[in-house]
């Protein structure tokens, strides 16, 4: 079987056979479905860049306007600055009907519904999710939504992934992968930064650090990066001072620094749903309808604080340079915890990731600016703790403190950056989890019912034998195309187990492949080069595991093998499960044929 999987054919259908089967089943495949869903997810990430700057140009006239003030629209100047005012009625009244027809799931910040697809849904995301979220999200920001660009676009990643993995019919631990690999891409190819993603992924969305998804989503991370350095320049992401500790005195204030920026992030946090809950408790019109008639409010804050409009990152970059005074520096990260929250809670679409960077950076400058004032032989400018802030208010907030180390030393390129930001992000990582049990992304889960941490519920000490019925009559190797295809017609299934001539265990045939060779002008004449090596359970295997195997299936079931994994002994489907765990009442399992 391995060498015809390696033998080019003439043929059209059965060399398409061939690729799906390889794509299906090899560890190698791996490399090539990484690469490409990076390559993709670059190609959207610069995509919905151009789209964001294409939505902030139409409503004010610049690529972007949080930095400038309070100036009129250069397209609407007759407006004055009331144009504020309106630009998130019309943002809204545009992107709401599309998200609540089209794909309700990319309201919101997006990742913990990425999160919850791969603990719950096997990974599996609507393909829709990707132009809705990537049409919404830019049309929010555009219009002066005060959220960021990462959540969606790691929405936007994840959902290719899995539409990727979903055309293929993989199983689902590919399925979750190519997810993973699909958000690693959208925050490499988002901050330039192709160390961070892939840790971005394992420790926020897999929660996992296994060897072989680790090599997959750094290449994805890495082709994504390519791909958007190619086509926007080898740019930093933001200009950012130099660093530097001036004393060994200060890693202290770096702790307290850390300390103080984690409970900032946790109060982000709770703000951001505490508003929501308002809105949520005022709003009694249709869904559809909220963006626009909240987007008065919003327009309202953008009046009094226009530095809110959209991501902001000139404003932090502002900040760290040292443009703003204590107070204003105050005003910046209230007004940014309190914009965002709305944006989210009148139903917008946007991330939490940037504005929690920019909450950590206002929070930081100002304690770095009281810091060199008390002790100004001793301390850095006070930019230097805006930077390490940044880092800090991630790592509280999300609780997933390699990312933020990693992101923050991407962004900087110093390795002096190092130490104080370990230090100071563990501790703010620490005081969250002393505050909340939750994080900014868990908590919008938790507050469904949903908890990822909860251990799984107990179940019956069952293997794969004892669930399985009789297999459906085996095809041998040589089987003629029309035979398979008349057993197959026969069967409740969608695909039947081969056998070589010693009665061995060679794989499957899927009813599609066989019709689709049935369609070619040189269709062959046995099933042999349509056998693909679908995924088997084991005689040994644990319920939960062979529920695990089970995710995508649908009503095909899997072939259960014995200890060898050489004959085939029995058949498993969700029916064979449940009329086992729950025997009455409820349906008889059905049988191995129709």
């Amino acid at each position: 079987m391995n060498d015809r999987l390696g033998m080019p054919r003439r043929i059209p259908v059965p060399r398409r056979a061939q690729w799906v089967s390889w794509l299906r089943g090899s560890t190698s495949a791996l490399v090539a479905l990484a690469i490409a869903v990076g390559a993709v997810t670059g190609l959207g990430a610069v995509g919905f860049r151009f789209l964001i700057t294409f939505f902030t140009r139409m409503f004010t006239g610049y690529e972007d306007y949080s930095g400038l003030g309070r100036i009129p629209s250069t397209h609407w100047p007759w407006l004055g600055v009331w144009f504020l005012l309106l630009a998130p009625v019309v943002a809204g009244a545009v992107y709401g009907p599309i998200v609540h027809h089209f794909a309700p799931e990319a309201r919101g910040h997006g990742v913990p519904e990425v999160m919850y697809a791969v603990s719950h849904k096997g990974g599996r995301i609507a393909p829709q999710v990707t132009l809705v979220k990537a049409l919404a999200s830019a049309l929010c920001i555009g219009g002066g939504g005060s959220v960021g660009r990462e959540g969606p676009i790691v929405q936007i990643g994840s959902a290719a992934g899995s539409t990727v993995a979903q055309i293929l019919r993989l199983d689902v631990s590919r399925v979750r992968l190519l997810v993973a690999c699909g958000a690693a891409a959208g925050i490499s190819a988002t901050f330039n930064a192709p160390l961070a993603g892939p840790f971005f992924a394992m420790e926020l969305i897999l929660r996992d650090f296994a060897a072989q998804s680790f090599g997959a989503v750094v290449l994805s991370s890495v082709a994504a990066d390519v791909v958007g350095r190619a086509m926007l320049g080898n740019h930093p992401f933001l200009s950012l001072p130099s660093f530097a500790v001036r004393s060994p005195t200060e890693y202290l204030l770096y702790v307290v620094l850390g300390i103080a920026v984690g409970v900032v992030g946790v109060a982000f946090s709770k703000i951001l749903y505490l508003v929501e809950d308002a809105c949520d408790w005022l709003w009694r019109g249709p869904e559809w309808a909220r963006p626009a008639v909240g987007g008065l409010l919003l327009g309202a804050v953008l009046l009094a604080l226009p530095q809110m409009y959209g991501v902001g990152y000139p404003v932090l970059e502002n900040a760290v340079e040292g443009h703003y005074l204590i107070g204003m520096l105050v005003l910046l990260m209230v007004g940014k915890m309190f914009a965002t929250s709305l944006t989210i809670g009148i139903g917008g679409s946007g991330g939490v990731f940037a504005p929690t960077l920019f909450i950590g950076a206002m929070a930081g400058t100002a304690f770095g600016t009281i810091a060199h004032d008390l002790f100004p032989g001793v301390t850095e400018s006070a930019g230097a703790y805006g930077l390490i802030g940044m880092g800090a208010a991630l790592g509280g907030a999300t609780r997933a403190p390699i990312t933020a180390v990693v992101i923050l030393f991407e962004l900087t390129g110093e390795y002096s950056i190092i130490l104080p930001l370990m230090a100071a992000v563990v501790m703010a990582a620490g005081t969250g989890h002393l505050l909340s049990k939750d994080t900014i992304y868990t908590a919008k889960l938790w507050r469904r019912g949903i908890d990822l941490d909860r251990p799984p519920p107990e179940l019956p000490d069952l293997r794969a034998a004892d669930l399985a019925v009789p297999a459906p009559d085996p095809l041998a190797v040589d089987c003629s195309l029309g035979a398979a295809a008349k057993a197959l017609a026969d069967t409740a299934f969608g695909m039947l187990p081969v056998v070589t001539g010693d009665g061995r265990y060679a794989g499957c045939v899927a009813a599609q492949d066989v019709a689709e060779a049935l369609e070619g002008a040189n269709a062959p004449p046995v099933i042999s080069d349509l056998v693909q090596p679908a995924t088997t359970i084991g005689a040994d295997a644990k319920v939960r595991d062979v529920l695990n195997a089970l995710k995508g299936r649908g009503g095909t079931g899997l072939p259960v093998l014995d200890s060898d994994r050489t004959s085939l002994i029995g058949w498993v489907t969700y029916e064979t499960v449940l009329s086992r765990l729950h025997p009455e009442p409820g349906p008889a399992a059905p049988s191995a044929t129709a």
